[in-house]
């Protein structure tokens, strides 16, 4: 219910905010996904998800609990599957405009509280125990989304002042050694983040992309590893000049080539070869490649190969397993992490070695049979002249990006809401050429703020800055900056939307 403006969509288990009819007036988006098309509609009633076992009708229910709180009370209540979930309910009022409401929070398991309320049995089937269990799960996986979303506003924050800082100061200015090491230890933050989102995932990301050269994205992570610790490497770029094109998530497909290509620099001596190559593949029959299998299609592949120490024949099956590592201190993530990114593509990843001669991984993603030509943007012209509308509820995020875009040339505006976001563009004498939008905000979110955009405004481009997965955001067909982001991140993904 947005008039109430309670941000109940950031709290990791499932609310329900009713009136004292027992009419679901607002549902956080836990309770949407674990009730299904139940709470769907225009008003669904508390009744249409109540379990039989318990004894007391909803409205029944809710007006003993105002009248005799007991803190916690076992209830039982059905989502689109026969079988009840228990869960251990709290009940709060808020009032409005002198109408009450009552706010449901439904925390798993049954267990706990007084049963005088529902009048549910403690005891159950073992099928309710593993729905609860399954529950449990449900809200850790929510709560670490919560997490990353709020750790991620503060990377964002961080790498944006280092990177630009950095693109400001001399080669030779004294703070900028200790620039470099704020921004690899954001960096690293930035990889646990990503750790987590991708762990707390809970679905494919389908959402319909435009094909892309993957050329420009290999060109543009190769330049992250010329530092003065790699000076020595031989690298190599073999990239196919009539690339196919590719749909992915650039943000995830960046991430996996990162990885990999620190394996083969860590593999390999200071003065060792490295040889990156992208091809295109036609298959007319199925095809396995060690791990990879491979429907019959056609395919870009990205192989990273190297000259190092090679991986020992016993170790080699092993490598995709989450946790298994042989590296002292390491969390053994990183290929278990590369394999689960490029399979949501729809693809498959391989890896061959011989101790003592080398390793190749070869990354195979879906393609597209058509030419996509490389769209390189210079770093001097990642400035403009257009209106931007930056909207982010953290102050933090919106200073950054205000100084960044205003420094090369953009006529910015900020806004901490959805409302606000709307007011100024209402109040704005110019067009706004961009929004700039957060997807996970208090009251109105980043979706709605984008199906009101483009009703008022339908020249306005958009890209969704968010934390989490495009999928998880629901943005639809938009350009999406994961977060957290560089200055030059933010500045290329702004071109590019604006120039597209």
């Amino acid at each position: 219910m947005a008039e109430l403006s309670l941000n109940l969509d950031q709290v990791a288990w499932p609310v329900l905010l009713v009136d004292t009819a027992g009419v679901v007036r607002r549902a956080n988006q836990t309770a949407q996904r674990l009730f299904g098309p139940k709470l769907a509609g225009g008003a669904p009633l508390l009744a249409s998800i109540w379990g039989p076992e318990n004894s007391l009708t909803p409205v029944q229910c809710l007006a003993q609990a105002r009248k005799s709180p007991a803190g916690l009370f076992p209830l039982k209540l059905r989502g689109p599957h026969p079988v009840s979930i228990p869960f251990s309910a709290s009940l709060g009022e808020v009032s409005q405009n002198g109408e009450t409401f009552l706010l449901i929070q439904l925390l798993p398991g049954g267990g706990a509280g007084s049963s005088a309320l529902s009048g549910t049995d403690a005891k159950g089937p073992t099928v309710e125990a593993n729905l609860a269990q399954k529950q449990k799960l449900d809200c850790a996986l929510q709560l670490t989304r919560t997490v990353t979303l709020d750790f991620n506003n503060s990377l964002t924050t961080i790498l944006g002042h280092a990177s630009h800082l950095l693109s400001l100061a001399e080669p030779k200015h004294p703070w900028r050694v200790s620039l470099v090491e704020i921004e690899k230890a954001a960096s690293r933050g930035a990889e646990i983040a990503n750790h987590l989102a991708a762990f707390s995932s809970e679905e494919k990301d389908s959402r319909s992309r435009a094909a892309g050269n993957l050329n420009n994205l290999v060109r543009r992570t190769m330049e992250l590893f010329q530092t003065p610790q790699n000076a020595l490497l031989s690298w190599v770029l073999q990239l196919e000049n009539k690339l196919f094109g590719v749909k992915y998530d650039e943000a995830k497909i960046q991430q996996a080539i990162v990885k990999v290509t620190e394996n083969a620099v860590q593999a390999v001596k200071a003065d060792g070869r490295i040889v990156v190559q992208t091809r295109n593949i036609e298959l007319s029959e199925p095809t396995q490649d060690r791990t990879a299998q491979l429907k019959p299609g056609t395919y870009v592949c990205l192989e990273v190969s190297d000259d190092g120490c090679g991986i020992e024949p016993a170790v080699l099956p092993r490598v995709f397993e989450p946790f298994f590592t042989t590296k002292y201190g390491h969390r053994g993530l990183g290929l278990a992490w590369v394999y689960g990114i490029v399979t949501n593509h729809g693809g498959g990843v391989a890896i061959s070695s011989q101790l003592g001669q080398g390793s190749a991984v070869r990354i195979y993603l879906p393609a597209v049979k058509k030419i996509i030509e490389e769209k390189a943007i210079a770093d001097g012209v990642l400035g403009g002249q257009q209106s931007i509308l930056v909207v982010d509820d953290e102050e933090m995020v919106l200073t950054m990006a205000q100084m960044v875009l205003s420094s090369h040339g953009y006529n910015v505006m900020t806004a901490s809401s959805g409302e606000k976001a709307l007011e100024v563009m209402a109040r704005s004498q110019t067009q706004v050429d961009l929004l700039v939008t957060d997807m996970v905000m208090p009251g109105m979110n980043g979706r709605e703020l984008i199906e009101k955009v483009r009703a008022s405004s339908p020249a306005t481009r958009i890209v969704c800055s968010t934390g989490c997965s495009p999928a998880q955001a629901g943005g639809g067909e938009v350009d999406f900056l994961l977060k957290p982001f560089t200055s030059q991140q933010l500045l290329r993904k702004v071109k590019e939307t604006l120039t597209s």
